[in-house]
């Protein structure tokens, strides 16, 4: 007879099978009963609704909602398929935002359906699909399929989206605006369906954004074909931008978009920059005097269960994995001289930068060696492969609680020379550390140790207006993630700006 071990190791086969090709959502149909509630008794699997199952994990805990929003889009796409086949497609408004970037799961998602029943389905933590019954599809030039979502052509979506979209969202409006190098689709769409009112609008948003040649283009080719058309700027005026190249990757003019739009309000929460310091030995010394505080909350807020005997320990060098074995596999004592090495390579980028070092470029050229040294122990204690200290990530990553989705793996290469360069452009360093803290964990370039990498740009910035080693404590962490949840998904950077502010002056004393 099959001992208890074997039979979840069967059973966990079977689910190896169905998940080649990076898939999370299941049928429930497509495993046995017996291996299906193995696996969901285990762990290695969670119910969404009756029918359907999703990848998930035993170290997941309770409530947890990581597995769930790393698999929602999927989910969205794989039940639309199987409910209504080819004939649904999401709203214009949600498309707009998929083009974007915007990638945050929305509360709930509207499918339009042939077979829609005007239905809310409930799905996992709060979140809902709304099928709304549609009696024709739209013509098929207007749709296209992105990882599985039927969603509408840029030109098709902005033409159909309500105006309310436009005031609501001008980061996406400008990122998609940004993306357009031609308007002869738009303008296919626009007079055939006679659409001089929107024609107007989107007029003004071209020329809002810095692209006054294909206003003027939608404009004159309108009223060359009969129709009057008047221009209706729908933006508040403080959102006059530059231009923007066309070509830029869509990542990265919501990055510049997103900086350009909430420096004011960094600027509005942050106290004054002190300046440079007049003695550099006395501000790296301070940053000694709180390295164990800034360690023991740094890693505390990441769920290591540290202790300030052990940041000593490891600060001292009584760590010793080649000879204790209980520092070998010690998780928490590997976490903690991972920070030690990262923390004393950081100094030496704070000690350039408070000479006069461009923080931006620093950070830029020095950030993959906090890295590398922040994971080190763990690979010489054999937990991760040597691989891992290669550089960015090359697979999804998600957010535990959290329903914000970071970019595509593909798009970080992208990401983050934009993200230094913004750095190195920005003249005010309390600007700098609030959005070089927060855009690192926006892009979430590692497959590990994110928030303790963007806590050692938001430092090495605030040293480069001569502000003190700022520490976040374990005490605040719900505060600040709910801070960094509010800028990621609705786009409201004052609750971290101020929360970060507030930090600077308790360091400051």
């Amino acid at each position: 007879m099959a001992t208890p071990n074997e039979k979840l190791a069967a059973s966990l086969s079977q689910l190896r099978e169905l998940q080649k090709g990076g898939r999370r959502v299941f049928r429930s149909a497509e495993l046995s009963r017996v291996h299906r509630e193995r696996l969901l008794r285990n762990g290695f699997l969670q119910e969404v609704m009756k029918g359907w199952v999703i990848s998930s994990g035993p170290s997941a805990r309770l409530g947890d909602s990581t597995p769930w929003y790393a698999s929602f889009w999927e989910f969205c796409a794989r039940y639309c398929d199987q409910r209504f086949v080819e004939g649904w497609y999401l709203s214009p408004e949600q498309s707009l935002l998929l083009h974007a970037e915007q990638t945050a799961a929305p509360l709930q998602v509207v499918v339009f359906a042939l077979k829609g029943a005007n239905n809310a389905i409930p799905l996992l933590f709060g979140t809902s699909l709304y099928d709304l019954k549609q009696m024709e599809m739209p013509p098929e030039e207007d749709l296209e399929v992105r990882d599985g979502l039927r969603i509408f052509r840029v030109a098709a979506a902005l033409v159909k989206a309500s105006e309310t979209f436009f005031f609501r969202h001008p980061i996406e409006m400008r990122v998609v605006v940004a993306s357009i190098r031609d308007v002869s689709g738009l303008l296919r769409r626009l007079l055939n369906g006679g659409h001089s009112s929107k024609a107007g609008s989107l007029a003004a948003a071209f020329r809002r954004f810095g692209r006054a040649e294909l206003a003027d283009e939608i404009v004159t080719t309108m009223r060359d074909a009969g129709y009057v058309v008047r221009e209706r700027d729908l933006f508040e005026q403080k959102q006059a931008v530059a231009v923007l190249r066309p070509s830029t990757p869509p990542i990265v003019v919501r990055m510049q978009v997103m900086w350009e739009a909430m420096r004011e309000t960094v600027l509005a929460s942050f106290p004054k920059a002190p300046g440079l310091p007049k003695r550099a030995g006395s501000y790296l010394g301070s940053i000694d005097e709180v390295y164990g505080h800034d360690a023991y909350h740094s890693l505390s807020i990441e769920g290591y269960s540290v202790t300030p005997q052990l940041i000593q320990k490891v600060g001292h060098g009584d760590w010793d994995p080649e000879h204790h074995e209980d520092d070998r596999r010690n998780r928490d004592a590997l976490a903690a001289r991972g920070y030690f090495q990262a923390f004393q390579r950081v100094k030496v980028a704070v000690a350039e930068v408070i000479v006069g070092g461009d923080a931006g470029s620093v950070a830029g050229v020095e950030h993959r060696g906090w890295y590398r040294d922040m994971f080190q122990p763990c690979v010489a204690a054999g937990l991760i492969s040597a691989g891992a200290l290669a550089g960015y990530r090359n697979e999804a990553v998600y957010l535990r609680t959290s329903r914000y989705v970071p970019p595509r793996w593909e798009a970080v290469r992208d990401a983050m020379p934009a993200l230094f360069d913004l750095l190195s452009q920005e003249p005010e360093p309390g600007v700098r550390a609030v959005l070089g803290h927060w855009l690192f964990g926006y892009v979430h370039p590692y497959p590990d140790g994110n928030g303790r990498m963007a806590r050692f740009v938001m430092n090495v910035m605030l040293a480069s207006g001569g502000y003190p080693w700022t520490v976040i404590r374990v005490e605040d962490r719900r505060k600040y993630l709910d801070a960094l949840d509010a800028a990621s998904i609705h786009m409201e950077i004052g609750p971290f700006a101020s929360f970060v502010a507030e930090r600077v002056v308790e360091a400051k004393g």
